[in-house]
């Protein structure tokens, strides 16, 4: 049988006896002359081996027979060309299997090995075997590896050497042997059968388009090498990697059927640089949803800064996922702090701008500025190089005038500061293990539903999730625990923060917080902080606690419920505020509810308080604030109460309270018992026309006793001879230095015991 079949082709050349005119003593090409009308060739019609063969004169240093038909060249398939040869007479030589490339237009592709091994004739009579093995890809045992570029070829051999010496020749055989190199049951195929160099230089992109449209439902291997692909590619086959691919920056590797860190990071030989080009495609507009780590760790040895690998990204707002495994850290330089130190002018008319900033081109979009007059947590948001002005986050209280200012830029695992707008992004059970050396998340400037799901994020060096702008409106974070790289510092000395926000809506829930400077630092309104423990405690006698919880709008709309709050307090400013005075034309502090919560301390000072309100300006005052249904409890050592006002900036306006309710709570281990409305006793052993209550200690921040609710008789009110008086009081509330008592006044004089109810403000 001398006729192969590959994909419905004939591969197998006529026999010599079929005539020598499909056979071209040069190159095979239509028109080169043929041996049917060559002088030095002759069909021999019994040979004792061959048969009918062909016998050749040798009268050039290389003499071709080439078959004139177009031998194609089908990417996955490789050819072995084979023939038998002998020498009759005269000078001996050696020969070889020989082809000539042909392209698509007829045209030579020139710079490809086209010739197999040559082998000498030794001996007159020998019979000896030539061959070679030609396809697409380079592989090992392969010739003439031809690429992609030549669509058929022109096969047979060449005498090479002594001219003078007649040989024979047995017709030349062309075979399909890709069985040898792919075996028929594997459901696979490898680029390099589809032209693929693996040189580092070639764009091997055109072959791997070329093996996935052949996988055809199975899978692409990647073998050793390093394949360069440039221009964005999308595999829909499943694939494996053995070798390493290397792209310029821009060119996005799309896996839709391997869509996972595991496959990224094998494809680029890098775990960073994998987990950079996995969420390059992530965000580009893909079909991924979930880039799944599968239970991998991926050790980053600098950020994953999200503008930096995907250059093009302004803005994102389809559900995406990073989910299932842990990030780490390896130190090295990437992870310094950048420092910059710059005059600027701040104008509370433009509130969130610094202008004239000097040095500005060098100062990081995502830097926390630090300086006089300035509140926590304040970031820069973007910068004007050309105008010399920066963009912040918050508003500075401090007032007009030129300063300098400190500014920091810290590194986090995700940053996300460059790109302008990302909402719906999703981390799902991840180990953020920052070491020490790394912050958390850096959101974007803008963006919402953000949301972080039983996640763990360990030892963040500066900070867990940073917000510089509005990327954090309706943030959720859920079911996660964030644990200090300050653990064995005492609370007063640490300076990380987990969580800062400036937008609307945030959803902090069922989370646990362990010893940082605040877990959260919030501005906005709109809040659900739920379920959460949160603590700052250590193991010093009567140490200082500071705010877990900072609140920095004064009308937050926000509800504190059901918390487990041990050993850190709520701190609630308007530190963010340009104009910090109270000037009438805005909302004062209020619409805050803080509502079954379990609030420990243990060790600490007798001033501590679960509630401080620290206003940055003059003239505020409360308009909204419920507690209820709390349990308050001190260990080793009793505490005054449980809110105060800090008046180390400015004191509250006590005569404008309204609308506090400080009801149904439970107080252990605390000296005042505070409510609003307060029940007071007073017994009046001696008849009197006034009766003047002692100073009250337990209305809500010390404040004024500003109005009664109610004058309750739980004696018989008598005269100084003891018969009974049927009289009431009329009340005068303010009363004394301090305005914390109440005085009843009597039509006459009269002495009992009465139960007042007694509130610091007057609701409305």
């Amino acid at each position: 049988m001398n006729i192969a079949i590959t994909n419905g082709l004939l591969l197998m050349p006529p026999a010599f006896r079929g005539g020598l005119n499909a056979w071209s003593c040069t190159d095979g090409t239509p028109g080169s002359a043929t041996w049917g009308s060559a002088d030095n060739g002759a069909l021999v019609p019994a040979d004792q081996d061959f048969g009918t063969c062909l016998e050749v004169m040798k009268q050039q240093t290389t003499t071709s027979v080439r078959f004139m038909g177009e031998t194609p060249m089908i990417p996955g398939v490789y050819l072995r060309v084979s023939a038998r040869i002998k020498a009759v007479a005269g000078a001996l030589c050696s020969a070889r299997i020989a082809g000539w490339a042909g392209n698509g237009s007829r045209g030579h592709v020139t710079g490809l090995v086209e010739v197999g091994p040559t082998v000498p004739l030794t001996a007159y009579g020998e019979v000896v075997e030539i061959s070679a093995i030609v396809g697409v890809g380079s592989r090992r045992g392969v010739d003439m590896a031809w690429g992609t570029a030549p669509v058929y070829g022109h096969f047979g051999l060449d005498l090479v050497g002594a001219n003078g010496g007649a040989f024979r020749i047995e017709s030349v055989r062309i075979e399909d042997v890709t069985a040898a190199f792919i075996p028929s049951l594997i459901d696979w195929v490898d680029v390099r059968d589809y032209g693929a160099k693996g040189d580092g230089v070639t764009n091997d992109r055109a072959a791997f388009v070329a093996a996935d449209n052949a996988a055809n439902g199975g899978s692409i291997l990647v073998p050793e090498g390093t394949f360069f692909i440039s221009g964005d590619l999308g595999i829909n086959s499943r694939i494996r990697f053995k070798g390493t691919i290397r792209t310029p920056a821009d060119t996005t590797l799309s896996l839709l059927q391997s869509y996972d860190f595991p496959t990224y990071a094998d494809a680029f030989g890098s775990e960073t640089l994998g987990m950079k080009k996995a969420l390059q495609a992530l965000f580009g507009y893909t079909d991924h949803v979930s880039l799944d780590l599968c239970g991998r760790r991926v050790d980053l040895d600098e950020p994953l800064v999200i503008s930096a690998l995907a250059p093009d990204l302004t803005g994102f707002s389809n559900r995406r996922v990073i989910c299932n495994g842990s990030i780490g850290v390896t130190a090295g330089t990437a992870w310094d702090t950048g420092k910059w130190t710059s005059a600027a002018t701040y104008d509370p008319a433009q509130p969130l701008r610094l202008s004239n900033v000097a040095n500005v081109a060098a100062i990081e979009v995502g830097s926390r500025v630090i300086g006089n007059g300035v509140g926590r947590e304040v970031y820069v948001n973007a910068k004007d190089v050309a105008a010399r002005t920066l963009t912040l986050s918050q508003p500075l209280h401090g007032g007009a005038g030129t300063r300098s200012y400190a500014f920091e830029r810290y590194r986090y695992l995700f940053d996300f500061s460059g790109v302008e707008q990302i909402s719906r992004l999703n981390f799902v059970d991840l180990d953020l293990n920052c070491e020490g050396i790394a912050s958390g998340i850096m959101l974007p400037p803008k963006g919402d539903m953000i949301a972080l799901r039983d996640c763990y994020m360990t030892k963040p060096r500066d900070r867990g999730i940073t917000s510089i702008g509005r990327g954090c409106q309706d943030m959720l974070v859920d079911r996660c625990q964030f644990l200090s790289n300050e653990m064995d510092l005492p609370a007063q000395q640490r300076n990380t923060i987990a969580i800062n926000v400036n937008a609307n809506d945030v959803k902090i829930r069922d989370n646990r917080f362990v010893r940082f400077a605040h877990f959260m630092v919030a501005d906005g309104g709109g809040h659900i902080i739920s379920g959460n423990h949160w603590f700052q405690g250590d193991g010093s006698g009567e140490g200082l606690r500071y705010a877990g919880l900072v609140l920095t709008q004064p009308n937050v709309q926000t509800t504190i419920n059901g918390n487990y709050i041990d050993n850190a307090s709520i701190e609630w400013t308007n530190e963010h505020s340009a104009t910090p005075n109270y000037t009438g034309s805005e909302f004062s502090f209020g619409g805050l509810t803080i509502n079954g919560n379990t609030c420990l301390c243990s060790n600490t000072a007798a001033w501590f308080t679960w509630l401080t309100v620290k206003p940055y300006g003059t003239g505020h005052f409360i308009h909204g604030l419920t507690v209820t249904s709390n349990v308050f409890k001190a260990l080793y050592g009793d505490i005054d109460r449980i809110e105060r006002v800090d008046t180390s900036i400015a004191d509250l306006n006590y005569g404008n309270m309204r609308n506090l309710q400080f009801e149904g709570n439970t107080f252990n281990g605390v000296r005042n018992y505070v409510s609003n409305p307060l029940m007071l006793q007073h017994n009046q052993t001696s008849a009197s026309t006034t009766w003047t209550l002692p100073v009250i200690e337990g209305l809500p921040f010390k404040g004024w006793a500003k109005s009664v609710q109610s004058v309750i008789a739980e004696t018989a009110i008598t005269n100084a001879a003891g018969a009974r008086t049927d009289a009431a009081p009329w009340v005068q509330t303010e009363i004394g230095t301090t305005k914390r008592q109440v005085r009843l006044n009597w039509p006459s004089a009269v002495k009992g015991r009465v139960s007042i109810y007694a509130r610091m403000d007057r609701p409305q």
